[in-house]
C-alpha cells in the first residue's frame, strides 16, 4: 500500500498531525490495540495556555524552573507563542473547554505562577481526543487501522519510506512519502504507572534498531499523587493535580501537612517518598473533604466515581496517594518541525524530546506541546515539494519490536531504577 503519509500512534498528536494535514494527501493512521487506547485519552487537568502578552515571560520562565533550566528555551518560546492558536483550533472542531460569561475559565496546578490551564470537567483528554477522534472520522483523506502494529520501519541512505506493519498476523509493507512516529512514552514498561499497558516504548525500540538519535532518555517523571491499590497489575488511577490547585492538601497518617502541594512535581514526589520512608507506609493522604461536596462532583466527576469505585469517598474522607511513573521527557530527539535525524522520518508526542519539559514537566505542558508540534509537522510537510518514488525497493520483514532494548538502555541512563519496577 502506499501512502503520502504514514502517522504511528492514534494519540493527541498524531490525530491533530493527521487533521492538519492537507486534503490533497493520502494519510494512514495506525495504532497496535484500539485508538482510545492512549495516554492522551486519560489525561485529567488540561492544558496550558498563554493568556495574554503580559504572560509571556511567565510562563517560560515556570515552565523553564520546572524542568530546572535543562529545557530547550526555543522550544519554550515557540511552545508559549502557539498555545493560543491551538486552543482556538481545538474549540473551532468543537472541544468543549469550560466557559463562564466572561469567555473561558482558567484554572491552576503545581509550578505555574498563574491561573492559564483550560480544561474540561477532569476528563480533558478524552474530550480532546474524542473530538479529534469524529473529525478524522469524516475526512475522506484520512485512514484509520486499529490493532495494527508497526514491526519495522522501511529505510534507504537514512531515509523513511515507509513501515512494515502486522494485521491479523500477516504482514505488509507501507510505502510512505513521510512517516510520522507517535506512538506514546513508556509507561508499559512498568509495574506502577498511570499510563496505558499498552505504551511500551515502541517508538524508542525502532529508533534505537535503527541508529536514530534518542536525547535525555534518564527524564522519567514519577507523579505525586496516583490513587493507591494494593494490585500492581493494573493501571494506577491519577489523581490530578488539578485538585491540588483546586485546594486539596497532602498529610500524613498523623494528619499533618508536609509539603507545599503546588511545588513541581519531582519535589512534591520526592517529599512524599520521604514522609512514606519515616511513617514506614505505602501512601500518604490526599485530603479534599473540606471543599464543596457540589464543586467536587461537578468539578471532579470522574475522579470522585473512581475513588468510590476503590472503596474511598473523597467528598467525606481523605484518600490514599502515592507516586508512580508518569511521564517522560526525553526520546526521540527532534527539531522545531519534529524531524528526527533519519530523512523523511518525524516524531511528536510523548515519543519525540523537542527539549520542551527539560528535566520535569511543568503540569499540562504535555497535551500543549502535541499539539503545537504536531501542527509544525503537518505545516511542513504541506509545505514540502518533490516526488517520491514508491517501488523499485526490496525490503524483508524483520522481527517485532524488542521490548528489551527499550528497557536495557533505560537502565544504563538512569541508575535510579532497578529491576524490580519492570514488568519484562
Amino acid at each position: 500500500m502506499t501512502y503520502d503519509i504514514l502517522i504511528i500512534g492514534t494519540g493527541i498528536s498524531g490525530l491533530y498531525c493527521a487533521l492538519n494535514i492537507d486534503k490533497s494527501k493520502k494519510v494512514l493512521l495506525i495504532t497496535k490495540s484500539k485508538k482510545e487506547y492512549s495516554n492522551s485519552y486519560l489525561a485529567q487537568g488540561g492544558v496550558s495556555v498563554l493568556k495574554d502578552s503580559k504572560d509571556l515571560n511567565l510562563f517560560i520562565e515556570d515552565t523553564l524552573k520546572a524542568g530546572h533550566y535543562k529545557n530547550n528555551k526555543e522550544s519554550v518560546k515557540t511552545l508559549a507563542l502557539e498555545s493560543r492558536q491551538a486552543i482556538e483550533n481545538l474549540i473551532s472542531l468543537g472541544v468543549r473547554f469550560e466557559k463562564n460569561e466572561n469567555g473561558l475559565i482558567y484554572t491552576k496546578e503545581g509550578a505555574h505562577s498563574t491561573n492559564r490551564i483550560v480544561y474540561h470537567k477532569d476528563i480533558t483528554g478524552k474530550e480532546i481526543t474524542d473530538t479529534l477522534l469524529d473529525r478524522v472520522s469524516l475526512s475522506s483523506n484520512i485512514t484509520l487501522l486499529e490493532n495494527t502494529k508497526c514491526v519495522d520501519l522501511l529505510t534507504s541512505n537514512n531515509s523513511c519510506i515507509g513501515a512494515i506493519i502486522e494485521k491479523n498476523n500477516e504482514t505488509e509493507k507501507i510505502y510512505s512519502e513521510f512517516t510520522v512516529l507517535a506512538t506514546g512514552g513508556i509507561g508499559g514498561l512498568f509495574k506502577n504507572s498511570t499510563n496505558q499497558n499498552s505504551i511500551t516504548g515502541d517508538g524508542l525500540s525502532l529508533a534505537l534498531k535503527h541508529n536514530i538519535i534518542l536525547k535525555d532518555m534518564n527524564y522519567i517523571q514519577i507523579h505525586p499523587t496516583a490513587l493507591y491499590s494494593k494490585d500492581l497489575n493494573k493501571r494506577r488511577f491519577l489523581i490530578s493535580e488539578s485538585l491540588r490547585g483546586e485546594g486539596a492538601i497532602l498529610i500524613n497518617s498523623k494528619g499533618e501537612r508536609f509539603i507545599n502541594e503546588l511545588l513541581p512535581r519531582d519535589i512534591v514526589s520526592n517529599a512524599i517518598f520521604k514522609e512514606m520512608n519515616k511513617t514506614k507506609k505505602d501512601y500518604v493522604y490526599l485530603k479534599a473533604d473540606f471543599l464543596s461536596e457540589e464543586f467536587l462532583k461537578n468539578r471532579f466527576p470522574n475522579i470522585v466515581k473512581a475513588c468510590l469505585d476503590e472503596g474511598y469517598n473523597i467528598l467525606k474522607e481523605p484518600i490514599k496517594v502515592s507516586p508512580a511513573q508518569h511521564y517522560f521527557m526525553g526520546g526521540i530527539s527532534v527539531d522545531l518541525f519534529g524531524r528526527t535525524s533519519m530523512d523523511n522520518l518525524f516524531s511528536c508526542g510523548e515519543t519525540a524530546c523537542t527539549g520542551v519539559h527539560g528535566q520535569n514537566r511543568l503540569a499540562s505542558n504535555s497535551l500543549l506541546e502535541a499539539l503545537v508540534f504536531s501542527k509544525r509537522i503537518a505545516n511542513f510537510i504541506n509545505s514540502s515539494r518533490g516526488a517520491f518514488i514508491y517501488n523499485n525497493y526490496n525490503f524483508k520483514a524483520s522481527t517485532p519490536i524488542d521490548k528489551s532494548k527499550v528497557i536495557d538502555l533505560l537502565k544504563r541512563e538512569a541508575d535510579f531504577l532497578d529491576d524490580s519496577i519492570f514488568k519484562y
